[in-house]
């Protein structure tokens, strides 16, 4: 490709991100500065943490700079380079942003993955990339859920919720999901093995309380919160003694243009329970090891990842948004172009 389009970031979106808060652009493809290299992006990675990125509010990162390309990881093949650490023709995963090419520095946090590995480059970012190992560790590392407890899971049928409550059950834990509508938590329990699925749509927070309560009637004893608002109110009223919440995302707030945040907080300090903010990040020099993890549960079969790939630049926007409408079914991925 002789050109390189960028989906840029030019309006902080006010709710809802809308087409005009972004422009698609079409530029010379750079060329690879010293010490680093270019890297033309296959696959990109979608998720709720970037409507987040797109505030101008302190945040774990930076805001994405007005007239910069949406941030997001990607994977994809090195296709020009001066550095002997990445050649070209390696396939790598790296913070980058949506375009067709992205210029990288050696030493920052590319890291060469092997495509031979799994049956798409795409499964860098779902199973064996930040998503798959955001539940990995949450559970493994700070969770810890152990045989017999009861283990909650907001976001049920998302890309980390899924994942999550079906490690939970390799870990021996009871699980049971909150999504939205009947058809997800049909998947929860046909697709992912979930052992109870609560739909929260149109319910109060009391409602909801009431359903997770018979579900559950010595609490949870592990939450692991996607969502936040009115459903991790009704959470926070049925924690066991000494819970534990790890808090992941709060997807159900990330377009009010007013943070209301939850009201039944106090229940952490009435059941001791321990709230813990977890960032993916922090566990970058282990994806190896959660990567292999989850490539061997999935070759035995034990668990699932599916993917909900949209293709093309031109449509970067309409597949962002699925992931607030519910339309997503699995992972969402955008698809760039074709491996090299």
């Amino acid at each position: 490709m002789s050109a390189n389009r960028r989906f840029l970031l030019v309006r902080r979106p006010h709710g809802e991100p809308v087409p005009e808060d972004f422009s698609l652009v079409t530029e010379p493809v750079p060329q690879a500065p010293e010490g680093g290299f270019v890297v033309r992006n296959c696959y990109a990675s979608l998720d709720p943490a970037q409507r987040g990125w797109m505030d101008d509010a302190p945040s774990y990162m930076p805001p994405i700079p007005l007239g910069d390309p949406v941030r997001a990881t990607t994977v994809g093949i090195v296709s020009s380079s001066n550095t002997d650490e990445f050649q070209v023709g390696d396939w790598v995963m790296g913070l980058n942003g949506l375009e067709d090419y992205s210029v990288n520095q050696a030493g920052g946090f590319t890291m060469k993955v092997d495509p031979s590995l799994v049956d798409s480059p795409s499964k860098f970012l779902s199973a064996m990339g930040a998503v798959g190992l955001t539940a990995y560790f949450g559970l493994i590392d700070v969770a810890k859920p152990q045989p017999g407890e009861t283990l909650l899971v907001s976001g049920a049928a998302g890309a980390v919720g899924s994942a999550v409550g079906q490690i939970g059950k390799i870990l021996g834990a009871r699980v049971i999901g909150i999504a939205g509508g009947a058809a997800k938590c049909r998947r929860l329990i046909d697709d992912y093995g979930f052992d109870v699925a609560i739909d929260y749509k149109g319910k109060s927070v009391d409602a909801l309380a009431a359903e997770i309560r018979a579900a559950a009637p010595e609490g949870a004893n592990v939450v692991f919160e996607n969502v936040g608002g009115d459903v991790m109110d009704a959470e926070l009223m049925n924690l066991a003694k000494h819970a534990r919440i790890v808090l992941c995302g709060l997807i159900s707030e990330y377009n009010s243009p007013e943070k209301v945040g939850v009201r039944n907080l106090w229940q952490v300090l009435a059941q001791q329970a321990t709230l813990y903010g977890y960032l993916i990040m922090d566990y970058a020099p282990r994806f190896a090891e959660g990567g292999a993890a989850m490539a061997e549960w999935m070759a035995q079969g034990r668990l699932r990842i599916d993917e909900d790939v949209q293709e093309g630049l031109e449509n970067a926007h309409a597949a962002f948004m699925r992931l607030f409408t519910g339309a997503n079914t699995g992972k969402l991925v955008l698809k760039i172009a074709d491996g090299l």
